[in-house]
């Protein structure tokens, strides 16, 4: 078996996998290591800078700098001084190559494929750990991680971080949210479009009527404030769409109810083709908002 089995490059903010090796061993540690290493990676923003994971026949290390994390899964007989010096020479590479625009820009898993067969080389290069090359700079290794060791983390500390990543707990402080929405389609841009349309016709129509209740003694407040209610309720739709929130489904009833009610108590200054209009397009919005399903699994890490 070989002394490094998977190496994988990481963006720290969100966990986006951008490259890793290929993988030639099978078996039921490796894929629990591979487990862990997908749970540590949707929680760097959580972890220092380094850190270990000890197992039994199968080690993890980490290396994370300026947004983006280097980790690898080695045999337990590998010495950490070697993985950490492994990690940094991938650090190098990676950098030398792809600019931090580059990567920040990166929106789809594994977008720099060509740097995996340079992954696959360096691999090759640590079996043989009486390189030269090595030997020179494993002393500087070895001392600064007598100086600065690296943490230590054990499976509990890494169960409600697993929790964290799934959707179970509520992320802390300056982590990054998991869940994303699938992508916008046709019909929801359609629907949006739809939405702020009807919003501005409220608006207009609201603000419209305000000067002639003012002159009329105020007689007309209620259809005013129905209008710019109205007008609320729609950009809250177009909210809902866009982005999750929790309790999505009651607040979309909820928007659609006030659309329908406010609709309904217009009828007089609005004929029944206008009321049918705004209701059509607060149901279709309300229809396509819960249908939009979440994404879990976009920044999954293949492992």
């Amino acid at each position: 078996m070989s002394l490094i089995l998977f190496a994988f490059v990481v963006r720290v903010r969100d966990g986006l996998p951008l490259s890793a090796s290929t993988d030639f061993e099978h078996n039921k540690e490796l894929q629990e290591r591979k487990q862990q290493l997908k749970t540590i990676s949707k929680a760097l923003t959580l972890f220092p800078e380094r850190g270990t994971v000890k197992g039994h026949e199968l080690n993890i290390y980490f290396l994370s700098s300026e947004g983006v994390s280097y980790m690898t899964i080695c045999s337990s007989r590998f010495p950490a001084a070697m993985a950490f010096s492994f990690l940094e020479d991938l650090r190098w590479e990676f950098t030398a190559l792809f600019d931090n625009t580059t990567i920040a820009l990166a929106s789809r898993p594994y977008p720099f494929l060509e740097f995996d067969s340079i992954i696959q080389k360096m691999k090759h290069h640590y079996s043989n750990s009486s390189s030269p090359s090595l030997t020179l700079s494993l002393a500087d290794i070895q001392e600064d991680l007598r100086t600065r060791p690296p943490k230590v983390l054990n499976l509990e500390e890494m169960v409600p971080t697993n929790g964290l990543t799934n959707g179970h707990a509520e992320p802390v402080s300056g982590s990054v949210q998991s869940q994303r929405l699938e992508p916008v389609k046709a019909s929801g841009i359609l629907s949006l479009v739809l939405n702020i349309m009807c919003a501005a016709l409220n608006l207009i129509r609201g603000v419209h009527l305000i000067e002639y209740t003012f002159q009329d003694d105020n007689e007309g407040i209620w259809n005013v404030l129905a209008f710019l209610f109205a007008f609320a309720c729609c950009l809250c739709q177009c909210n809902l769409y866009l982005f999750h929130t929790s309790s999505k489904k009651l607040k979309s009833f909820v928007a659609l109810s006030f659309i329908f009610l406010c609709n309904i108590f217009l009828y007089g200054l609005r004929n029944i083709w206008q009321v049918i209009f705004h209701v059509a397009v607060a149901s279709l919005s309300t229809h396509l908002t819960l249908t939009r399903k979440l994404q879990d699994k976009l920044n999954d890490c293949g492992v």
